[in-house]
């Protein structure tokens, strides 16, 4: 047995003080829908609804075990490496400091607090991440504070290289993975799963779902290198990282870009719709990365084979799911938006309405500007219950000589007007 086989092991047995193992699902759904046999490992079934409590954890335990006596912990977080710390504080009753962005969200604020019973201070400081990480990495220098980093670090992976333990422990008899689906953020994750499948000789075809506007694992297996994106769409916050952990380059850079599937931000959110409608299961954006990546594999390349997806996380904030919703439809072509000039003269509305067909209807009607006596701009939303439908309209609306822009896909206007 090897060594990392054994600390792993060493690691996962003593996580059993905090919470037991998560479930590795069979989703019957999820199976008849792809032709495959898909498991879920359900790391948002942790008690932080996700599974960054494991590398927090394991980093923690190293530092206060065999007399080591580290007593002040920080980290900078917005999201679930802030809940997974605060728990462990608590469970080891241990003082951490919790550095946040002011923009982030009241919920994720009370929830940290929440997990941290009275052992964790939050700091709010600075409007950008990286303003909040280098506030607390000055704290941590001056106050004498162990930093607990998000994935970077070998305690970390080692932390999170549990989840292959269990995944292993939990399939049943005689079954191995034929392929195994992980998300991506800033790699820990796959970064440990993929060392312990590798010393256990598990020979399964490995694949990783980032977004697609933040594929840092995808460009530095493109670039043989670690490359660090310009800028990132901060929407799959739970995977939003501009440069993967050079730790975990290490252990990934084995792999080819093909192997990430980049997933785009507005087809993961029919993904989360459907999972919550079908079958109950709320998940955050990250934590849906790898069933929705399961499109991107070629049916015959699916069907028949065993599937493993890890589902990493399920803190999703119900605010947000009228955007999710709204991005949803418009991934499946069932909502548009157009721009129109439109004409000041009485009936005019009701001739636009008249093009419309009895399953057509119309979200939002609002005039942006006059931009001539004798014409407005009008900012109008349709959503549909047949996509074909609205090529029917764009016939009548050419035939009608009205003057349109179609803005549903343009990420400037969606930004500011939509």
């Amino acid at each position: 047995m090897s060594f990392f086989e054994t600390s792993v092991g060493e690691a996962g047995a003593a996580m059993r003080e905090l919470f037991p193992e998560t479930p590795l699902q069979e989703n019957m759904y999820l199976s008849r829908k792809f032709g495959a046999r898909v498991f879920l490992k359900r790391e948002d079934l942790t008690p932080v609804r996700s599974y960054k409590i494991r590398g927090a954890f394991n980093f923690f335990r190293k530092r206060v075990g065999d007399g080591a006596g580290a007593e002040l912990f920080v980290c900078a977080s917005a999201g679930n490496h802030a809940q997974g710390f605060a728990f462990v504080c608590r469970h080891l009753q241990k003082k951490g400091v919790v550095f946040m962005p002011v923009t982030t969200p009241q919920q994720k604020i009370d929830k940290t607090r929440m997990f941290g019973g009275g052992q964790v201070e939050i700091r709010l400081v600075g409007d950008f991440f990286d303003d909040c990480y280098a506030a607390a990495k000055a704290f941590a220098a001056e106050s004498g504070g162990v930093m607990v980093p998000p994935f970077d670090d070998k305690d970390i992976i080692e932390g999170q290289a549990t989840i292959g333990q269990e995944m292993l422990a939990q399939l049943p008899d005689g079954v191995t993975p034929d392929i195994i689906i992980m998300p991506v953020g800033g790699g820990g994750l796959s970064a440990g799963v993929t060392k312990y499948l590798s010393v256990k000789g598990i020979e399964s075809r490995v694949m990783f779902a980032e977004p697609e506007g933040a594929g840092s694992l995808r460009k530095s297996l493109e670039a043989g290198k670690v490359i660090k994106l310009p800028a990132v769409d901060n929407f799959v916050d739970g995977a939003a990282v501009a440069e993967i952990g050079a730790e975990n380059f290490a252990q990934l850079n084995k792999f080819s870009a093909d192997d990430v599937k980049l997933i785009p931000e507005n087809r993961l959110c029919a993904t989360m719709i459907e999972m919550l409608n079908v079958e109950g299961i709320v998940l955050e954006p990250a934590g849906a990365l790898s069933i929705d990546a399961l499109k991107e594999i070629p049916e015959q390349e699916l069907r028949g084979k065993t599937v493993v997806a890890v589902v990493s996380g399920g803190n999703f904030d119900f605010e947000r799911l009228p955007d999710i919703k709204e991005r949803a439809l418009r991934f499946e072509g069932l909502k548009k938006y157009f721009m129109f000039r439109f004409p000041q003269r009485p009936g005019a509305l009701r001739d636009f309405l008249n093009m419309l067909g009895p399953g057509d209807d119309i979200t939002r009607f609002e005039y942006l500007k006059k931009s001539a006596r004798n014409f407005g701009s009008v900012l109008i939303g349709i959503e549909t219950k047949d996509p074909t439908q609205f090529e029917t309209m764009r016939k009548r609306f050419d035939e009608a000589g009205w003057t349109y822009r179609d803005i549903t896909d343009d990420p400037m206007m969606a930004e500011f007007i939509i």
